[in-house]
C-alpha cells in the first residue's frame, strides 16, 4: 500500500513510472523511507501521522522560500500521509565525520563541515521565525513548561526507573520545577529546531542540507546549540565543541545577539543537562520497551556526557544531581570500570575478516577469545550499490541496521564478549581476541567489529586494536584509566 502510494505519487510528478523502487533504512521515527529511482531520483516518505507530514510540508515550504538548505518537495497525497522530495544522497554529517568520532582528531575537512552545519542554524532560527506560523507545528506549538516537565518525566520512568535506583519523588520533581523555572528565563522567539544534530544533516557536493525539523516549535535558540555540540555519538572534544560554539556566536550576531560568550555559556549547561535528560529517556523509551538494541547501545555515550557534565555544580537542582551521579557511576553503563594496573596490561584485539582466507591467528599464543560468524545476517555485498563499500560507509550501516536482525547478533556477541573482558580484568590477563568474520570481509564482519570495539573501549576503557585484515586497516584505541 505504501509503496503503491508513492508510485502513483511519483507518476502524477512526473508523468512517468520510476525505474526502481528500493526502501531504505529508517531512523528513529516510525515513518518509512523509499528511493524512487528514475529521472528524477526522488525519495519517498510515508507516514504514521497525517498531523506530523503536515508540519514537515508547511515548514519545508515556509524555510525553501526562505533560501534555506532544505530538500525541495515535489508533490504530497491528499491526505498528508504521504510525499516526495529530493534526493540528497546517502552521506550525513555523521558519517562525513566519522573518522573524528572514531579517533577524537577531527581532520580540518570534517571541522570545516561542522562549521558550515553549525553556521547556516541562526537562520533557521531567527529567519525561520519569521512570518512562521507556529500553530502549524507539531505536537506543540511552543517549548513550554509543560512540554519540558514532558522530557524530564518521560527521563524519569522510560530511564530513571529501569535502573533500578531508589529516589524520592517529591524532592526530584521539585527540582524539575526550578529546571523549567531556569529554562524558560531563556529568550525564546526564535525557531527551536529541536533534533539539531549531525544525523539530520544531509551533506550534498560539500553543502550541509537540513532534514527532519518537523518536531520544531517556537523556543530558546540555546536548545538547538546543546543538541548539536553534545550530541551522544559525536564525541567533540572539549576545544572542538568551544570552536563551534564561538563559529554559532559569531553567526548570530548579526541578528541581535551580542552576547560576549560567558552568559551565554552559564545558560547553556542547563540546555546540555535538560537535553542530555531527555536524550537518555528517549533511549530508555526505545531500548527498554520497543526493545531495539541500537538505543541500549547508544546509551554509554549519552552518560559520558553526563558524567563531564557533573563536574560542573549545579545548586539549582541538589537532588536531581546527586541521583545523576549515582546514576552515572552504574557498571551496567561502565560507570566503574577497573582502575587497577590490570587494565593497563589487558589489551583486546577486535578483528574482522574473511572466511575465505582463513580465521586470523592468534598472535598472543594464549588461544583466548572468540570468533563470531556474520554469514546469517543479509549480505549487502549482494548488490551492486554495496560492493565498492565497506561496513563502514554509511548507506551499508543503513542497509545492516534497517531490518535489525544486525542487533540481537550484536547484543548477543557483546554480551559474552564483555563477561569475558571484565573476567580477564580480575585475573590481570594480557590478551582477548575477538574476531568477526564473514564471506568477503568487507561488509558484515567490519560493520560489527566496528560496533563491538567502539562498545567495549567506551565500557572498559581498556587498550583496544581494532584490525580490519581484509581492508589492511587498523586503529588503535589507549587504554583510559
Amino acid at each position: 500500500m505504501q509503496q503503491e502510494t508513492l508510485l502513483e505519487l511519483y507518476r502524477k510528478c512526473t508523468g512517468h513510472a520510476p525505474e526502481t523502487i528500493e526502501p531504505l533504512a529508517g531512523a528513529g521515527s516510525n515513518r518509512k523511507y523509499f528511493r524512487l529511482k528514475g529521472c528524477p531520483t526522488l525519495i519517498g516518505v510515508y507516514g504514521t501521522s497525517a498531523d506530523e507530514n503536515r508540519a514537515f510540508l508547511y515548514m519545508s515550504k515556509h524555510f525553501a522560500g526562505k533560501g534555506l538548505p532544505v530538500p525541495c518537495v515535489r508533490i504530497a497525497s491528499t491526505d498528508g500521509m504521504a510525499y516526495l522530495q529530493d534526493d540528497l544522497g546517502d552521506v550525513s554529517l555523521f558519517q562525513a565525520i566519522a573518522q573524528g568520532r572514531q579517533t577524537g582528531a577531527f581532520k580540518a575537512e570534517e571541522t570545516t563541515l561542522l562549521k558550515r552545519a553549525i553556521r547556516l542554524l541562526p537562520r533557521f532560527q531567527y529567519e525561520g521565525a519569521e512570518g512562521m506560523d507556529f500553530s502549524a507545528c507539531y505536537p506543540q506549538a511552543e517549548f513550554d513548561r509543560r512540554s519540558i516537565l514532558w522530557d524530564l518525566n518521560y527521563f524519569k520512568y522510560c530511564f530513571l526507573k529501569a535502573t533500578g535506583i531508589d529516589f524520592q519523588e517529591g524532592l526530584l520533581e521539585d527540582d524539575f520545577g526550578h529546571m523549567a523555572t531556569t529554562l524558560l528565563a531563556a529568550p525564546h522567539d526564535t525557531f527551536m529546531y529541536r533534533d539539531f544534530q549531525s544525523r539530520n544533516v544531509m551533506v550534498c557536493n560539500g553543502h550541509p542540507f537540513f532534514i527532519d525539523f518537523q518536531g520544531g516549535r517556537k523556543g530558546p535558540a540555546l536548545y538547538d546549540v546543546a543538541s548539536f555540540l553534545w550530541q551522544a555519538k559525536a564525541r567533540f572534544p572539549q576545544e572542538l565543541r568551544e570552536e563551534l560554539m564561538q563559529t554559532y556566536l559569531d553567526a548570530a550576531r548579526p541578528y541581535g545577539n551580542t552576547d560576549d560568550g560567558k552568559q551565554f555559556r552559564d545558560c547553556l549547561r542547563h540546555f546540555v543537562l535538560f537535553r542530555t535528560l531527555q536524550v537518555l529517556g528517549a533511549y530508555g523509551f526505545r531500548g527498554y520497551f520497543e526493545r531495539k538494541p541500537h538505543f541500549l547501545q547508544s546509551i554509554p555515550y549519552a552518560i559520558g556526557n553526563l558524567r563531564q557534565l557533573l563536574a560542573q555544580d549545579f545548586q539549582e537542582y541538589p537532588y536531581l544531581a546527586s541521583l545523576l551521579r549515582q546514576l552515572a557511576v552504574l557498571p551496567q553503563f561502565g560507570g566503574n570500570p577497573a582502575t587497577t594496573p590490570e587494565k593497563a596490561q589487558l589489551t583486546v584485539e577486535v578483528i574482522s575478516f574473511s572466511y575465505k582466507k582463513g580465521i586470523p591467528r592468534d598472535a598472543s599464543g594464549n588461544g583466548g577469545g572468540y570468533v563470531f560468524d556474520c554469514r546469517a545476517i543479509h549480505n549487502p555485498g549482494r548488490y551492486e550499490a554495496y560492493k565498492q563499500l565497506t561496513g563502514r560507509d554509511e548507506p551499508v550501516i543503513r542497509f545492516l541496521e534497517g531490518n535489525g536482525e544486525v542487533f540481537p547478533f550484536l547484543e548477543h556477541a557483546e554480551a559474552l564478549a564483555d563477561a569475558h573482558v571484565q573476567r580477564f580484568l580480575e585475573r590481570g590477563f594480557t590478551h582477548l581476541s575477538i574476531c568477526f568474520g564473514c564471506t568477503g570481509g568487507q561488509h558484515r564482519s567490519v560493520y560489527s567489529a566496528e560496533h563491538a570495539a567502539r562498545h567495549i573501549h567506551e565500557k572498559f576503557g581498556v587498550r583496544l586494536r581494532l584490525i580490519h585484515r581484509e581492508l589492511n586497516a587498523e586503529q588503535i584505541f589507549e587504554c583510559r584509566l
